[in-house]
């Protein structure tokens, strides 16, 4: 019996590959948002609550002026590879958010009351009150989102329970179990998100809106946080790896066309080993103002590359699964409209100028600092 719905008799208006790959770029850009926003957000919450100096509180005000801009990111961020990935896995995607409707459009309503408490966060810490039980609530919220999306992401790739879980609730009131894969994919983003706001503290000690010695205090912590977190997420990440099933090892070893997926973990495996190597430079070493600013843009540049890497490799964990259960992702109907896509592409191209011209904007506006309380 066939187990996915039958495919769209529309045939894709682009090309597969290009799909995959503008799918596979903006997700990467969603990821980095979204471990910011929970790393940063917890990192915040612990130094509100245990404010060990002065410098605490300075980071956490810091980090909670942020997280607010960072969430837009990660809605706005959330929307192209969704899209995306509905043209490419449809059958699958849909099928399984149906499953678990009434927990898939709880999002919508937890999304929005976390965003809320964002707000109130900031504002509760810039007035000097206490603040950390209202970032802990988001936190839990945001969390709770991660694991309703690793859920449906994971429900995807398992035809096989679709028809008992239908007939268990056709309102979708029911969350599936039994798959070994979830949990370490959901701690995994969870520890990603630690080792990410940790590079992200060590690109903000950088920042001249900070004292000298709020700078030193920064950077130290933020490196600590990425050193022993990278080491967390790392071994979340072999754990997520061991517990895929036989086929899809195998189909990144050996098929010609998900080696690159493959080797792409590989790169994360040495760019995570490499965020650490910083981490402990910027944590427990006497480093330089002129090393410090090489360091805080190196940060960067690692939690893009480790993000792009990891998204690489999960896109081939999950055709090569597909493609076990009968669903390959490259046999459908093509029919390009390159004067559309052209179109899309500089549309494309000129919105990624413009988010450059907006960071460069917000760069140069005049500076206020990180110490100050907004009245």
């Amino acid at each position: 019996m066939q187990s996915f719905p039958a495919v769209d008799p529309i045939p894709l208006p682009a090309p597969i590959w290009l799909l995959k790959l503008l799918h596979i770029v903006t997700l990467s850009l969603h990821f980095v948002a979204v471990e910011m926003l929970l790393g940063g957000l917890l990192l915040a919450v612990l130094l509100s609550l245990f404010r060990g100096s002065p410098q605490s509180l300075v980071t956490a005000r810091a980090l909670a002026r942020r997280l607010t801009v960072v969430m837009t990111f990660v809605i706005n961020l959330a929307v192209p590879p969704l899209l995306f990935a509905q043209v490419l896995y449809g059958r699958a995607l849909y099928t399984s958010s149906v499953l678990i409707g009434l927990y898939w459009i709880s999002i919508v309503a937890i999304l929005i009351l976390t965003y809320w408490l964002l707000y109130r966060f900031s504002a509760r810490l810039e007035a000097g009150e206490s603040a950390w039980w209202v970032g802990l609530s988001a936190w839990l919220l945001a969390g709770c989102i991660a694991r309703l999306l690793s859920t449906n992401m994971t429900l995807m790739l398992r035809p096989e329970v679709w028809r008992d879980m239908y007939s268990a609730s056709a309102a979708g009131a029911y969350l599936p179990t039994g798959d070994p894969t979830l949990t370490p994919r959901w701690l995994l983003m969870l520890a990603g998100g630690l080792f990410i706001g940790g590079l992200w503290l060590i690109y903000l000690s950088g920042r001249s809106t900070f004292t000298a010695e709020e700078k030193r205090f920064v950077a130290s912590l933020g490196g600590k946080v990425a050193a022993v977190f990278g080491l967390v997420y790392l071994t979340a990440g072999l754990w997520a790896a061991g517990v895929q099933p036989a086929v899809v090892k195998a189909g990144l070893a050996t098929h010609p066309l998900y080696k690159f997926a493959g080797f792409a973990g590989y790169g994360w495996l040495a760019l995570v080993v490499v965020a650490v190597l910083v981490g402990i430079l910027a944590g427990f070493g006497k480093i330089s103002i002129g090393l410090s600013g090489f360091l805080a843009w190196t940060g960067v540049l690692l939690a893009v590359l480790v993000e792009i890497t990891f998204t690489v490799y999960r896109d081939g964990v999950r055709d090569l699964t597909l493609l076990s259960k009968g669903y390959d992702v490259w046999d459908r109907a093509v029919v390009t409209n390159w004067g559309v896509v052209g179109l899309f592409l500089v549309l494309f191209v000129a919105g990624l100028g413009v988010i450059g011209w907006l960071v460069s904007v917000v760069a140069r506006a005049r500076k206020v600092m990180e110490g100050a309380i907004s009245i």
